[in-house]
């Protein structure tokens, strides 16, 4: 038996969740069965599991990310949460970064093969693509670091006033208490744990808003991102 004829049936939920775009949700759920598990990118014992603790988890995301805005999801892996939001948010522009080869080559695929034409893919990490990516609205992550590192990678990639949305478990407020001196140094104006998937998901996704200001990154990675876009335009 392989691991797609493991993948258990979509839950009710989903298709409430995702709409009309449920059968790409579908197929996305097998891509990541068959040959996510092949290449490494999710484990074999994630696929009995994938709808509640993985797609359903990170599509609920959508509930808290404002409308028509621009997205980068930080660490993007699989396309997790980035491509759950895309199937059920037709409106933002999101872009999926990654910095592993393997990686940004099944994202590319599978962006392609489910027809999302307001995802792009983009390999590189965080501190290497200011300049290259203009700021956006809203940053997204999954499992990608503890706070206080996730938040010096993907603050700087936001526009003024703009915000990062990251899954977390259950000790988000403890990550957020122990972050305090480097989001501060960021120029984080508001920190919050928030909770949805109300009906949806069981249990709740927990969220963690990074909320910024006027100067997002802070005076150190605003000169970065600046000497970034000179240099860039001097290669044109």
């Amino acid at each position: 038996m392989t691991e797609a004829e493991e993948l258990p049936q979509a839950p009710q939920e989903a298709r409430t969740i995702f709409g009309e775009l449920f059968p790409e949700a579908v197929r996305y759920a097998e891509l990541l069965a068959d040959a996510g598990v092949r290449r490494g990118l999710i484990g074999p014992r994630e696929v009995p599991r994938l709808w509640e603790r993985h797609l359903l988890n990170c599509a609920v995301l959508s509930e808290v990310v404002p409308e028509g805005v621009t997205v980068c999801d930080v660490g993007s892996g699989a396309g997790l949460p980035g491509i759950p939001l895309a199937l059920v948010r037709p409106d933002l522009k999101i872009t999926l970064l990654e910095p592993l080869l393997r990686r940004t080559n099944f994202l590319q695929e599978v962006v392609e093969l489910l027809g999302l034409d307001h995802v792009t893919v983009m390999r590189g990490r965080a501190e290497e693509v200011m300049g290259k990516l203009p700021p956006v609205h809203v940053v997204t992550a999954r499992a990608v670091a503890p706070l206080d590192r996730l938040a010096g990678w993907g603050v700087p990639l936001l526009r003024p006033y703009g915000e990062m949305l990251a899954l977390k478990g259950d000790t988000a407020a403890e990550e957020i208490q122990g972050a305090r001196a480097a989001l501060s140094k960021l120029g984080v104006v508001g920190t919050s744990v928030l909770q949805v998937g109300e009906g949806l998901v069981d249990p709740l996704s927990t969220v963690v808003r990074v909320e910024v200001g006027e100067s997002p990154g802070g005076v150190r990675f605003a000169a970065k991102r600046a000497k970034a876009a000179r240099t860039s335009r001097r290669r044109r």
